[in-house]
């Protein structure tokens, strides 16, 4: 398939890609445009997710880009970035429901699981026959999750007995295994968990009456003496550190779905500007609406370039928790101002879902604060500057 930059990479970044990184992205993009956007507005207004996808996406290999046991790393953190960017453009909503599947189910086994474990679990993953989600905030506790987690896991022989609840888990409604976060009774560390969601004592609620990523299914969960073998504990999860670990390498990869969220609001604002006629000719022939475009794109290039420079820092294994923080940070900024932007552009229309960019401009409330608040990034970056913690 041809590959073409997005008019909206103004400078190109795609042309970093190798040829077969391109062609595999170019797949990608028809599939979304041919399958994913006609229906994304539909699914984001029944608040419902369309299962039908999971399959294709596997097919595509998007669910097996960031994590593969049976052979070395083929693509680069830059193309896995792109492809968040890619579907993010098209619906943030399945941008999330793969970085969940991907990036924090997956990695989670990937970074703290077995050998034992990252052989039975990544390929069924990988290839959409098992649906994960990751349960670390809690009711009560979301930014300061390193101390206040409050659900709780006993040792009890060869089994571990869970209790306690989890808020805003994505996918977690239709999952069918769950990486349960708790804090060991015995030596308060932050240990992790494959909970099959069968599990007895396990329940899943969706939270309904959302006004952002409405397509994702995010859920409150409940763990009521919950029994989880030995074997499902993640073997190298100890403390809230091997938590954080998994986080570091997923939170450069929501930056770059911020960006496609922004890229989606954008292009949506193109468009309307193209077609929309008021005093005599297209709106976009007119100054204001001009500028407006030319500050959205202003925002989607400063930060496309901000997160290909820091996926390139994750390949070479020089990224910080810092890095990527500030990546988050800054790119969720931007992304809110744009989207407000490409909504002015439409007018009042720009409000309702038939322009498409009313959606974008509600998902992108949910990227700049899930996965770390804008402040709780800006104090890790904080820390960096100065050498001093400023948490609480």
């Amino acid at each position: 398939m041809t590959f073409e930059t997005l008019a909206s990479d103004f400078y190109a970044y795609e042309s970093l890609l190798t040829d077969p990184e391109k062609e595999a992205l170019a797949n990608l993009r028809a599939w979304l445009e041919a399958e994913v956007k006609p229906i994304a507005a539909e699914y984001w207004d029944r608040a419902e997710f369309p299962m039908q996808v999971v399959k294709p996406l596997a097919e595509l290999g998007t669910l097996s880009y960031a994590w593969d046991e049976t052979k070395p790393f083929e693509n680069s953190a830059v193309f896995r970035g792109f492809v968040q960017l890619e579907l993010a453009r098209v619906d943030p909503s399945m941008a999330t429901f793969v970085g969940v599947q991907n990036g924090l189910a997956t990695g989670a086994i990937s970074v703290c699981g077995s050998a034992e474990q990252r052989a039975e679990w990544i390929p069924r993953l990988a290839s959409g026959e098992v649906v994960g989600a990751f349960g670390l905030t809690e009711p009560l506790s979301g930014s300061d999750s390193a101390q206040g987690l409050r659900t709780t896991a006993k040792r009890d022989g060869d089994t571990w007995v869970l209790n306690g609840a989890k808020r805003w888990i994505g996918n977690a409604t239709f999952s069918d295994i769950t990486i349960i976060w708790a804090k060991d009774v015995e030596d308060s560390q932050v240990k992790g968990f494959i909970v099959p969601t069968s599990t007895p004592g396990y329940t899943a609620t969706k939270i309904e009456r959302k006004i952002s990523l409405r397509t994702v299914q995010n859920a409150d969960i409940m763990l009521e003496n919950v029994v989880v073998p030995e074997s499902l504990r993640l073997q190298n999860a100890n403390s809230f550190k091997d938590t954080a670990s998994v986080l570091r390498l997923t939170r450069a990869e929501v930056a770059w779905g911020a960006v496609g969220t922004a890229i989606g609001a954008y292009e949506a604002a193109v468009r309307y500007a193209a077609d929309r006629v008021q005093f005599g000719k297209t709106i976009g022939s007119h100054q204001l609406i001009q500028d407006l475009l030319v500050k959205c794109l202003g925002n989607i290039t400063a930060s496309l370039g901000m997160v290909v420079r820091v996926s390139e820092m994750l390949d070479r294994g020089e990224q910080r928790d810092e890095h990527s923080a500030l990546a988050k940070a800054y790119t969720t900024a931007r992304t809110r101002e744009t989207v407000a932007w490409a909504r002015e552009a439409c007018g009042g229309n720009g409000i309702v879902l038939d322009y498409d960019v009313a959606r974008f401009f509600a998902d992108a409330e949910a990227f700049y604060s899930y996965e770390g608040t804008r402040e709780m990034n800006t104090l890790i970056v904080g820390r960096s500057i100065t050498g001093k913690a400023a948490f609480v």
